[in-house]
């Protein structure tokens, strides 16, 4: 398994962290492909919990490589507050590598980012405010600065100042907002270039030559497929591609080196921020899965809109991914509920019953969903180890899912710690460990 992509099968927060974490020490390398310090990866090992925003989920597993791809974008203040914490605690970021090709967000991305939602009003996306969607864009218009430059102060210099000679413009002309000053941003700049320098490297080619020496090799996407730039619920979508496809962009390496392709998606669904959701879950029971499932942004600490799962989205992931296995998270989130919808298909404004994702956004905007329900189970799971042990109707839920997406389970997730993750019987892609 040289390459293999663990993609997020939903709207992000599937727990695609966890996942990653727990299988690293299979791999020699895990990279991440893009996003920014938007996405959240909580990670809990023993009694200690690691948010992160940047770091690869990895980075927790002593001797392993932790690449940032060229597709990430990078807030060095964010990145380097990481660093200092995680070393603070004791741990070791001596295997992050950092593409020189990477895109910084810059101070005036995240006061674009905050003043354009202002002035969008009703018709805000509901962005993080992290500067992640004006990075990219200016990445787009040929306006960035990489991580490379900060190699080189003159250079550096150089590119802030045309920059910043058009965001001042922006800021006080359009966003009323005060202009911002060369000599303190270089100063910060400064700062950030000394402590991340160690760190750059040409990622491109170190993955290329671990892949070629038959290395595992673990890619990591933020956020999840229906946020997709191109294939997700547009506008109301990230400024990247979190598909499978992204990691080859994301890392420079070649789509053949992809050898399998992991889905990480919930037994229920959430969604952070505006846009439709056709099974999001009345509000008695919505609050429910949240109270229990502990639904609230690991970056923003926003609430999570719950619903039940939907398969016509998770067929969808499944194609635009080729997704070759599923890990299905927080199955014990859903012990209690009697009856447990699942969105069968959409009800479209004609009245017409799809099971394929529609292509056309007005017919997902006012999509309505289709339900079927499954037996509920009253047994707490948290002390289950063994995948035969879950209750019957859990693990019928399971093998429902499965036979429906035609994708087989690879592992099921029972709580928020790593020996809580079940491998049906006769799954050999992943060879579990309880560190």
């Amino acid at each position: 398994m040289p390459g293999v992509v663990i993609v997020g099968a939903q709207w992000g927060d599937e727990g695609k962290g966890k996942i990653v974490d727990l299988l690293a020490e299979q791999f020699s390398i895990i990279a991440r492909y893009q996003g920014g310090a938007n996405a959240g990866h909580t990670v809990v090992v023993g009694e200690e919990t690691f948010k992160f925003r940047l770091l690869p989920s990895g980075i927790l597993d002593a001797g392993k490589l932790c690449v940032l791809g060229n597709g990430v974008v990078i807030d060095p203040e964010a990145l380097v507050g990481e660093l200092d914490e995680l070393e603070g605690r004791g741990r070791s970021a001596a295997g992050l590598r950092i593409s020189g090709n990477a895109h910084l967000v810059m101070p005036w991305h995240r006061i674009i980012d905050a003043q354009s939602e202002v002035r969008l009003g009703p018709l805000q996306i509901g962005t993080t405010k992290r500067g992640i969607g004006p990075a990219y864009a200016d990445k787009a218009s040929r306006l960035g600065i990489r991580v490379q430059d900060l190699l080189d102060r003159g250079i550096l210099r150089e590119k802030v100042a045309a920059a910043l000679a058009l965001k001042n413009e922006q800021l006080e002309r359009i966003y009323d907002h005060a202009s911002l000053d060369l000599d303190l941003l270089m100063a910060d700049l400064d700062v950030f270039a000394g402590r991340l320098e160690p760190y750059i490297a040409d990622t491109s080619r170190l993955l290329d030559t671990a892949l070629r020496a038959g290395e595992p090799v673990l890619f990591e996407g933020a956020q999840g497929t229906l946020l997709d730039l191109d294939h997700g619920t547009y506008p109301f979508v990230t400024s990247s591609n979190p598909i499978a496809g992204g990691a080859c962009t994301g890392t420079g390496i070649g789509p053949t080196r992809i050898t399998s392709v992991v889905g990480v998606a919930k037994a229920y669904l959430t969604r952070v921020g505006s846009g439709p959701f056709p099974s999001e879950a009345d509000p008695e029971r919505g609050l429910r899965l949240r109270t229990i499932g502990a639904e609230f942004g690991t970056v923003t600490g926003r609430e999570r809109r719950c619903g039940w799962l939907d398969m016509v989205g998770l067929r969808f992931a499944s194609r635009v991914n080729g997704m070759t296995g599923l890990v299905l998270t927080k199955l014990d989130v859903l012990t209690g509920f009697e009856q447990i919808p699942v969105c069968v298909g959409y009800r479209l404004r004609d009245g017409l019953v799809v099971d394929d994702f529609p292509a056309h956004q007005s017919d997902f905007h006012h999509a309505e969903a289709v339900f079927s329900e499954l037996p509920g189970w009253e047994e707490d799971l948290a002390g289950v180890r063994r995948f035969e042990d879950l209750p019957a109707n859990a693990r019928a839920y399971v093998e429902w899912v499965e036979a429906e997406l035609d994708v087989p389970v690879e592992l099921v997730g029972v709580g928020v710690r790593r020996d809580q993750i079940l491998s049906p019987p006769g799954r050999t892609t992943f060879a579990l460990t309880t560190r």
